[in-house]
């Protein structure tokens, strides 16, 4: 494709952008909405009930991850090729960075499936319900867990992107250092709901940072299709 033989082109970029825009789309669908639809808190056996009932809103959610998961490949690949010329080091390790949470993702499919299988009772046929609801309920939790882990690998990514940025000449140089300072957002998320839950001073400063952080990359994805890069 003629549209991805120059990475420092203008409709390079905008590919990238559009790629960036649609795993901000699905992953709104997918990571947060549907959940939201389909997870009672506290309640295993409400939460068994709406996935068997709910199947395909459940089988939709998972096809968003699964799309997240190929736009994330694609800008992946663009965003490297995009900023090897402004560090070739920083630029691969910000890829293998996104990658590693993109692994993680994947994973958290086969737990996925899991869930639905017990919950249907295709899976360990044997158990009675409330122990069904139980398994069900970890491994929906296990599934949510994988969040805590890419968002790992996530916060390790946006330094390195928001750096590349600010440096390239190419973009405004407040979105990548937006993207560094609120990056920390995602590691305080990890924390806040693995290391120390119900902390209400991090659960704050978790809050403006993520909002932060937000800004700079639905900023920075609009700034790609709207209007490309700049020459250098």
């Amino acid at each position: 494709m003629a549209v991805l033989s120059d990475p420092l082109s203008t409709p390079y970029a905008r590919l990238t952008g559009v790629f960036y825009l649609l795993i901000a789309v699905f992953g709104g669908f997918a990571i947060l909405w549907v959940p939201s639809q389909l997870q009672v808190a506290s309640d295993a056996g409400a939460t068994m009930t709406n996935l068997i009932e709910r199947r395909g809103l459940f089988l939709a959610g998972m096809g968003g991850e699964v799309a997240i998961l190929l736009a994330e490949i694609m800008c992946t690949a663009m965003l490297y090729f995009m900023f090897k010329p402004v560090s070739a080091t920083l630029s691969f390790a910000a890829s293998l960075a996104r990658l590693c949470m993109v692994g993680v993702m994947a994973a958290m499919l086969f737990f996925s499936v899991a869930a639905l299988g017990v919950a249907e009772g295709s899976l360990a046929p044997g158990l009675a319900d409330e122990v069904r609801a139980e398994v069900v309920a970890a491994l929906l939790y296990v599934h949510d867990a994988g969040v805590w882990v890419w968002q790992v690998f996530f916060t390790l990514h946006l330094v390195m992107l928001g750096w590349l940025v600010a440096h390239s000449r190419r973009f405004p140089r407040v979105l990548g250092y937006l993207m560094i300072a609120g990056s920390a957002g995602y590691l305080c998320d990890s924390l806040s709901a693995f290391v120390w839950p119900g902390a209400g001073g991090l659960a704050l400063v978790t809050g403006v940072l993520l909002a932060l952080v937000s800004f700079a990359e639905v900023g920075f994805a609009l700034w790609l299709v709207s209007c490309g890069q700049r020459s250098v």
